[in-house]
């Protein structure tokens, strides 16, 4: 959080008293290297004790449980004594105590000392404030061949802020004081330098952090979400993907699979293609959740599903896994496990090392109107290799292969394939 002082500052010490709601005071400071923060003294919003220790001394006016109003002098809080107008003593509250506003602190504050080399006209201060959060929402709307996409800041406070520049950090904050939400709100309220108004919010590099100034000026009340724009509806091209992942896993040893065939749900991915020197790819992206749309033949747009995203540096695609297919299927057999003994150890004669062989069969089944394409990723660890295959094998790395399967509108396709490994 940043603040202006409401006063100018002398040459020496100065001492302000200032309300800034979820002050932590060991984190404030001022960026004005002439000033420096001597003392903070932090006090909460007054409770009616409180107010009635500040008034001892002081006539008062009590609201009484008819209506009426009599007044009287504060002369004890703890135990209670009031002098009632006419000299008689009442040992307890008159009624409801009416306080003159400069009794009465409406808000948390904080009473600052102040060193100044010089005299400064305005001066800064800058304190980390607990409650303040935020969240990255994106939209897209899928078309022919192309997407539109959309970024949205959401703010939520736990303290009152009138009429600020509102900045939001992305980025892995470590702290070592409680621990933080990773994603920072800062707000400078004003009176402040004017900023032109613009329609999406400036981005810049600070650190290893991305900070985000959101445009126009913003009030923020206490756990009320606002929602502003990161930037504008902006075009993409997109690729659609559908995947088959191993129904049978090798987790450290095969096995034989199930007796009979095992259903694999078919997931839906969509890539955002963010080219360098384009409008979105240019663009890092906050982490934050997506939501993917598609319009129906009326022209509404219906919700395909929501995806998450890491941070995202600009020239980086984004993947977006939204679901599983309805129209396209995978079923899974293993139609074949076999294992043969390699060695025996030499002293015990315990078994040794096995050259394990396990043989699949994949049904995938395409009920669309159109021809799609199915990937089939098998995955393992350890020593193995496809030995045989109805189609290539395409090796993604030491424990991943792809099948490139096509699928004809309405039809069906079986893929079979024999893995060997040593265990």
């Amino acid at each position: 959080m940043r603040r202006t002082l409401p006063q100018a500052l002398q040459q020496g010490r100065n001492t302000v008293t200032v309300k800034l709601d979820g002050l932590d005071p060991a984190t404030l400071f001022s960026p004005d290297t002439a000033v420096s923060v001597v003392a903070t003294t932090t006090r909460a919003a007054s409770t009616v004790d409180e107010a009635l220790a500040r008034a001892i001394g002081q006539t008062l006016s009590f609201v009484r449980a008819k209506g009426d109003t009599v007044r009287a002098t504060v002369l004890s809080v703890t135990p209670p004594q009031y002098r009632l107008t006419d000299g008689r003593l009442l040992l307890g509250s008159p009624g409801e105590p009416l306080f003159p506003s400069e009794l009465v602190r409406t808000g948390e504050e904080a009473m600052v000392t102040l060193e100044a080399s010089r005299g400064r006209p305005r001066t800064e201060v800058a304190y980390v404030a607990q409650g303040a959060t935020w969240e990255a929402t994106y939209q897209v709307l899928l078309g022919r061949g192309r997407a539109w996409v959309a970024g949205v800041a959401t703010v939520t406070s736990q303290v009152q802020v009138d009429s600020a520049e509102v900045q939001v950090v992305a980025g892995a904050v470590r702290a070592t004081r409680p621990p933080r939400a990773e994603k920072g709100v800062f707000a400078m309220p004003a009176p402040m330098a004017a900023r032109a108004a613009s329609e999406e919010a400036q981005e810049e590099a600070v650190g290893e952090r991305h900070v985000y100034t959101l445009p126009g000026r913003l009030t923020l009340e206490r756990g009320v979400a606002v929602a502003t724009a990161l930037f504008p509806r902006t075009g993409a091209e997109f690729t659609r993907e559908f995947i088959a992942r191993g129904a049978f896993p090798f987790q450290g040893f095969y096995g034989p699979g199930p007796t009979g065939p095992t259903t694999v749900p078919v997931q839906v991915w969509y890539t955002l293609k963010r080219p360098t020197r384009s409008p979105f790819g240019d663009r890092p992206l906050p982490a934050g959740s997506v939501q993917v749309y598609e319009s129906d033949s009326a022209g509404r747009p219906q919700l395909l599903g929501e995806a998450t995203i890491d941070h995202t540096p600009a020239g980086s695609d984004v993947r977006l896994y939204t679901g599983d297919a309805f129209d396209v299927t995978s079923e899974w057999l293993q139609t074949d496990w076999r294992t043969e003994p390699l060695q025996r150890q030499p002293i015990t004669g315990a078994a040794g090392p096995q050259k394990l062989t396990a043989s699949y069969r994949v049904t995938l089944r395409n009920a669309k109107a159109d021809a799609v394409t199915v990937d089939v990723i098998e995955r393992h660890q350890g020593e193995w290799k496809v030995t045989e295959s109805s189609m290539p094998a395409e090796r993604l790395s030491a424990g991943e292969v792809r099948f490139r399967v096509p699928l004809p509108a309405g039809g069906s396709v079986q893929l079979t394939y024999t893995i060997e490994a040593k265990s």
